[in-house]
This record gives structure tokens, sequence and C-alpha cells, in this order.
């Protein structure tokens, strides 16, 4: 398939210099030829700027935050220069990943195949392995819960199944992961970049939800193949990802969710999930600053309590 449309790669860097540069190594030997790597240099503490520019030269455009504006803020700067460019595309691309030659070819392709589609998505495995990580998203908008397929109870007990083809068919699907998210510049323009004040975490649920209810498709491209770390900038348990997973989950829940389906997710998660929470985070993790993080998620995500971040990249 002709390289016909513009693609704008953006990579967000933070203090993660060995990852971007395997990710970046990846890509040059991607067999797609029209596009541009913008890497987000989200406020690094070292010169992880400076290096990348020293290795890759003009194979990339390295932008500079002054510091850690989350992904939203870096990625929505990183749109803004493509949209300024005249990109038809964003891919966005978590700096943890490694790509297949043709990963890009056949997102394209998928995306190009009908108007409609707005945002897909490929299939990720765990890095290093040929077990699928995720495929695609679905919603419980009864729970509050994004569904995660193929389901992992964690990344410690399961590292997902062998891929034998059991997810091979291009579908609609509710939602696509930013690890690896392409998206049609076209629906940017129509519905915003992704929602500043979510900072990390639900923020690509959230665009799907958004960019679906105004009539686009989220489709996912089996043939789209990437590898994937995974928890390098944030750690998969953490009170950074507590704290923000549980606070955006009440924020995309107040958003997206009928009357009827955010009374029964307070009921679900006050009555049973967050007592079932804290036995993990004390019993289980024994990280009583876990708890800490669940809380104060709860607090500010509860409604009257939300104070948006004032995120000067979040309209970049």
């Amino acid at each position: 398939m002709p390289s016909k449309q513009r693609v704008s790669i953006i990579i967000i860097n933070w203090n993660g210099l060995d990852d971007t540069i395997e990710c970046l190594k990846s890509l040059s030997n991607i067999i797609y030829t029209n596009y541009r790597i913008s890497v987000i240099d989200n406020g690094s503490t070292g010169n992880d700027a400076d290096i990348l520019e020293e290795n890759f030269g003009d194979s990339i455009h390295v932008i500079r935050n002054d510091k850690n504006y989350g992904f939203t803020g870096a990625c929505n700067r990183g749109i803004r220069q493509a949209e300024k460019d005249g990109a038809d595309y964003v891919l966005l691309l978590n700096n943890d990943t490694v790509v297949a030659p043709d990963f890009l070819t056949e997102m394209v392709k998928v995306a190009e195949s009908n108007s409609r589609i707005g945002i897909t998505g490929g299939k990720i495995y765990s890095y290093g392995t040929d077990r699928i990580q995720f495929v695609w998203g679905g919603m419980d908008y009864w729970l509050g819960q994004h569904v995660y397929t193929p389901r992992l109870v964690t990344e410690q007990i399961s590292k997902g199944p062998l891929d034998k083809g059991q997810y091979n068919s291009v579908r609609d699907v509710d939602w696509t992961t930013g690890c690896c998210m392409l998206i049609k510049m076209k629906v940017i323009q129509d519905i915003g970049a992704l929602d500043g004040s979510y900072f990390s975490y639900y923020d690509d649920v959230e665009f799907c939800a958004r960019a679906r209810k105004n009539g686009y498709r989220a489709v996912y491209a089996p043939m789209a193949k990437i590898w994937h770390k995974g928890g390098q900038s944030s750690g998969i348990v953490s009170d950074f990802v507590v704290y923000h997973g549980t606070r955006n989950r009440f924020w995309f829940m107040q958003k997206y969710s009928s009357k009827w389906q955010y009374c029964c997710f307070n009921a679900y998660f006050f009555g049973l999930y967050i007592w079932f929470a804290v036995a993990y985070y004390l019993l289980i993790c024994r990280k009583p600053k876990l708890l800490d993080a669940f809380i104060r998620g709860i607090r500010d995500g509860l409604p009257g309590n939300r104070q948006d971040q004032v995120n000067p990249l979040s309209g970049y």
C-alpha cells in the first residue's frame, strides 16, 4: 500500500532514554515512508533530549517541555504540532514499545477502509514474547469498569495467551489503548484532542468514548503488531497509577454514564469494590501509601470536588 497519508508519530519521553532509543531504532525499519517522528521530552531530569538529538539528528523532531505535563499534556503538544505540519493522522506510541516493520502500513490500511473509522489500534504483545498483552478494550457502564481483552489477572501472574490466531479479525471496539493509537486528524479537529485534565490514565478510554459519541468508529487492526514492556514510567502498581486511575474513573462515569448507570456504579463501588481495594492495598501489597492514593482519588473524583488541572499544554 502506498504511503499516501502523512502520519505524525508522537512519542513521549520522561526519564526513559534507553526505551525511547530502542523504540526509535525499531521505527527506522518500518516500510511506511510518509511519516514524521516527534519526541516530546516531558521534563526529564537528565539530558535525554540532547542525547536523542545527537543520536537521531533530523530523523526526529525533539520538543522540550519545561516540566512533566503528563501523558495528555505532552501528547496534545505533539498533536498541535502535527496539525501545523499538515498531518493526516496522528499516531500515539509509547516509548517502551518496539514495532513490526509493517505495523503502520496495516493500521493506515484499516483506517482508510471506511471514512467513519476515526481511531485504530493494533495487536500488542508482551515485550520479547509471542504472548498477547492487549487487543481491544470494552466498557461496563454499570460497574464503571473498563475491560481489557484478553483478561489478565495481574501482570505478574499472567503474561497473556499465546497468539494462535484467535484475535485475527478486524472489529469495532469500545476503546483502544493510547499505547498505540492511530487517530485521523479530522477527528481531532471535530472533537478536540485528549482531555488535558486527566493527566494520565482513562484518557484513551475517554477520547474513544467522545469520538464514538460523535459518530466515529474505533477499530482493531489485528495485523498491526507491536511489543510493549509496560509500566516503565509509573510502575505497574504505584500510588500514581492508583490515584489517577481512581479519580479519572469517577470523572469518566460522570460524563458518559446515564443516571441509572452512575447510581449502580456508586452502589457497586462503595458497597463492594472499596472493601476489596482496601484489603488488596493493605494485606496483599502491604503499601499504605497505595490506600492513601486510592482515598485521595475518590475524594478528588467525586462531584463537587473536581478541580481540573489547569494544564497549559491541554489546548496546544
